[in-house]
């Protein structure tokens, strides 16, 4: 695929259609269901009704990661305060940020943080767009969770409420870790969770520690490389068993979410047609065209334009009918991006 091609994946959404803030239930959100090809079923319904299109042996897998509170405003010495988002621990102590009004900061400064004024970090170097701190103080994830803001997109336009320190979590989040929620879990309930398992139906999870990458632009190099920003994920010994069993047995593996979907399509090795467990680190840039073989359906909300996720998605699908898709949705008022709507998309084959 060429770069000049992004513009297919651009539609214009109005205003009112960006969901700010969540549903007033987790699953009351709509849900489109398509088939993973043109000639198979489009219909529409709520989240909670997930169930009807899934049956006894299919296995979902979700991305547990839990967001970090990693947006935290520091001080300098004279007052005037910075905007920083801790993306990543480059080594012990040292941390890659995106700050505000950097240029403003000296090599060697030391800032605070605003909440406690305890935790102190030196400015020691700048690299492209990112500034990088070390921390004078000892800081790890609980520290966030004291100094911090949870980190809604910059798209929402608004400041962070006590609302999004639980809903912009899963309901089945575990370890911290990311910058951003992965959104289509964010539908899923304590009994739909519940439920699942009644009518046996797997629900499995591994961790992908989404970056700050997710909300960035495409550009040439990343059409020229074929990768994006790197993003850990780590697939548990058990997990990767299970889905071999079931890749082995013929069952559907169902993703949710275009996170989950990255880590799986990095772990899977098609020449065994197996899984590997462990550790590990993904740039992947899916794109129409790419065959995806890890999995047999995807659920997933509706993603920026000329974004990645959107790339991705249909990769999975087709891209005709995914913009179809959209356009269908824009019409039809849902509501967009991390607080948004959703789609599930099965490949037919396997119905």
């Amino acid at each position: 695929m060429e770069f000049q091609d992004l513009s297919d994946f651009d539609f214009e959404l109005p205003e009112d259609q960006i969901a700010k803030f969540p549903a007033a239930k987790r699953d009351k959100s709509r849900l489109l269901v398509l088939g993973r090809t043109q000639d198979f079923l489009q219909e529409e319904t709520e989240f909670s009704r997930i169930l009807d299109y899934l049956r006894e042996g299919d296995v979902l897998v979700a991305n547990a990661t839990r967001v970090s509170k990693r947006r935290v405003f520091l001080v300098t010495k004279t007052g005037r305060k910075h905007e920083a988002m801790f993306l990543s621990e480059t080594e012990p102590g040292v941390w890659k940020t995106l700050t505000r009004n950097s240029k403003k900061l000296k090599l060697g400064d030391i800032v605070s943080d605003e909440v406690s004024g305890k935790f102190l970090f030196s400015v020691i170097k700048r690299e492209e767009e990112f500034t990088i701190l070390r921390s004078e103080t000892e800081l790890d994830e609980n520290s966030f969770e004291l100094i911090g803001r949870t980190p809604i997109p910059p798209y929402f336009k608004r400041e962070s409420t006590s609302e999004d320190d639980v809903r912009y979590q899963t309901v089945y989040s575990k370890n911290l870790g990311s910058v951003a929620a992965p959104t289509a879990g964010l539908h899923f309930t304590q009994e739909i969770l519940v439920e699942l398992k009644n009518r046996n139906i797997e629900f499995l999870k591994l961790d992908l520690k989404v970056g700050y990458g997710t909300f960035q632009s495409l550009n040439e190099d990343h059409f020229a490389n074929k990768k994006l920003h790197e993003e850990e994920f780590d697939l548990p010994l058990e997990t990767a068993e299970l889905l071999n069993l079931a890749k082995k047995n013929d069952r559907r593996i169902i993703s949710v979410g275009t996170t989950t979907l990255r880590a799986l399509e990095s772990a899977y090795d098609t020449n065994t047609k197996t899984f590997k467990p462990g550790e590990g680190k993904t740039r992947l840039f899916l794109q129409p065209e790419d065959s995806i073989l890890s999995c047999e359906g995807l659920i997933t909300n509706f993603h920026l334009p000329q974004s990645s996720l959107l790339l991705l998605v249909s990769a999975f699908s087709e891209k005709e009918k995914i913009l179809k898709a959209y356009k269908y949705a824009i019409e039809q008022n849902f509501r967009f991006f991390s607080y948004g709507d959703s789609m599930l998309i099965l490949d037919p084959e396997k119905k």
